[in-house]
């Protein structure tokens, strides 16, 4: 089938316009809706079709004790250092180019919401603020078998790709969000994970605040002719 400009057209938004939202109305999302994110994104490759992803999904008051939970621990400094991620997501060491591009990111948030180089509590609230799910209706948890391998873990990226795009095609946006890591034996103690899974990250979802300044961030990328080596 020879893809029409519009399909096209509408492939590509969905995927260039998803971004970190970071803001959401308290518009709420029907089940039906979430479903709906979840059956296209489980059309993800996967190994053997293995199919490794697993989903729980938060509203109401279910999603709130979460963020009571871990907002206790947040904000008590004894209790934090209790925690930890139980995998390493970002490099113990950082580089060229990768520490410029991650420094630049949280600077230009950091300008948008006015919080100032060095104002420790004002950061800490902000980042608190992955704990509310940014006031997204819906809160997701992404858990996989411990006994998967690295494979399975590259296969889960492409499903929540799959999810924050399909979010995108109903006009809704998201956030994923490796900051619960520090926090999985809290969350899968609330949403009943056995411990035979591991949390991999979390993900905020909803209808994004088009108020909010801190959702007028777009992070650059880096033009194909940096990336990529075309051989002939």
């Amino acid at each position: 089938m020879t893809p029409s400009p519009e399909s096209i057209a509408a492939v590509d938004a969905a995927i260039t316009s998803r971004r970190a939202t970071r803001a959401f109305l308290p518009t709420p999302v029907p089940r039906q809706t979430v479903e709906d994110i979840l059956a296209v994104a489980s059309r993800a490759p996967s190994g053997t079709n293995v199919q490794p992803w697993k989903v729980y999904v938060l509203t109401g008051e279910a999603k709130a004790a979460l963020s009571r939970k871990i907002l206790d621990v947040f904000d008590d400094p004894v209790a934090l250092a209790q925690h930890s991620e139980e995998y390493v997501y970002y490099p113990t060491e950082w580089v060229s180019p990768y520490i410029e591009r991650r420094r630049k990111i949280g600077w230009d948030m950091y300008g948008l919401l006015g919080i100032a180089k060095g104002d420790k509590a004002k950061m800490h609230a902000q980042f608190g603020r992955n704990y509310v799910f940014f006031d997204a209706p819906v809160g997701l948890m992404f858990t996989i078998d411990r006994i998967m391998c690295q494979g399975s873990w590259l296969d889960y990226g492409m499903f929540v790709q799959n999810v924050m795009v399909a979010a995108r095609a109903r006009g809704l946006h998201t956030c994923p969000q490796v900051a619960f890591l520090q926090f999985h034996r809290i969350i899968t103690d609330h949403v009943g994970a056995p411990a035979s899974e591991m949390l991999v990250c979390g993900m905020s979802l909803g209808h994004a605040d088009p108020s909010a300044p801190v959702n007028a961030l777009v992070t650059e990328r880096a033009p194909v002719s940096e990336f990529a080596r075309f051989i002939e």
